[in-house]
């Protein structure tokens, strides 16, 4: 299976997220060619800064694999992550992180920062993005215009 089938899969989270009134952001955890995890933000529905998507998908795949190391694994993100999920994302060892659209105002993998492939990190993870950038840029795009216009 290629990066835009594992990408359709995290955007169809990002459909749950935004049938909950959430950002409109998930994302899938690969491990070979199956999923193994999977979420999207629930940073209102929760009350927590650590609802997003990524945190998520990483919680679901650690019950199911019973570790919190992702060496041989991947995930397919709809918005590049933050500096928080980048951060989280070398911590756990992942080994490919991939995303759709890039967040120029908070993006940790490519955008403002670099932090997959600092260094100074013990670990370095490969990074790929805009895989469906558009259809994910959409979404989002949609999403705060709407906002917008109820403001």
């Amino acid at each position: 299976m290629d990066d835009a089938f594992y990408m359709r899969e995290a955007l169809a989270e990002a459909r749950l997220a935004l049938s909950c009134g959430e950002i409109p952001v998930g994302a899938v955890v690969a491990c070979g060619d199956r999923i193994i995890g999977r979420g999207h933000n629930t940073r209102s529905l929760g009350n927590s800064p650590l609802g997003h998507a990524e945190l998520n998908a990483l919680s679901d795949a650690a019950k199911k694999i019973n570790s919190w190391r992702f060496d041989d694994c991947h995930i397919y993100v709809t918005l590049e992550p933050c500096v928080m999920c980048s951060g989280a994302l070398v911590q756990c060892r992942v080994g490919r992180i991939v995303f759709g659209a890039e967040d120029p105002k908070a993006g940790g993998c490519a955008s403002l920062y670099e932090i997959p492939h600092d260094p100074r990190m013990s670990h370095r993870c490969e990074v790929t993005g805009g895989v469906l950038a558009a259809e994910c840029a959409e979404l989002l795009r949609k999403f705060f215009e709407a906002r917008r216009k109820t403001r």
